[in-house]
């Protein structure tokens, strides 16, 4: 038990991008998906809450994922960089590696507001967004 708390403890210290390419290289080296649990447990939540909102009759959603699809031809790729590193609180070297993987997500989960908030700074600064 000691060595998965070791390990844990280092886990902790690592970025959201290194932990993204950690269960990357775990699930290519033990032939594992870390999604297929997740999404078999989400489908019930998610099932769910469609069947509030329809119930609710609303089309709103109450959380977005703020997909970064790419940098606008016309856009400035550092002042996406820094308003995605302002967004999430990566270190620069991370945004700037988030911005060059798009399309992917910047923030998962967002309240409505926060996400329609972050769409207008990212587009400002030149990115293409999606909130999904």
């Amino acid at each position: 038990m000691a060595k998965i708390n070791e390990i844990i403890e280092q886990i902790k210290g690592l970025t959201v991008v290194e932990v993204s390419e950690l269960v990357k290289a775990l699930e290519e080296e033990f032939g594992v998906s870390a999604a297929a649990p997740t999404m078999v447990a989400a489908a019930p939540v998610a099932a769910a809450g469609a069947a509030a909102e329809a119930s609710a009759g609303g089309d709103a959603k109450a959380a977005y994922n703020v997909v970064l699809k790419g940098v606008k031809p016309d856009g400035s790729k550092v002042g996406v960089i820094k308003a995605v590193k302002e967004i999430t609180g990566l270190g620069l070297s991370e945004a700037k590696e988030l911005v060059e993987s798009a399309p992917k997500a910047v923030k998962e989960n967002v309240a409505a507001d926060d996400a329609k908030e972050m769409q207008k700074k990212l587009e400002e600064a030149g990115a293409e967004i999606e909130l999904a």
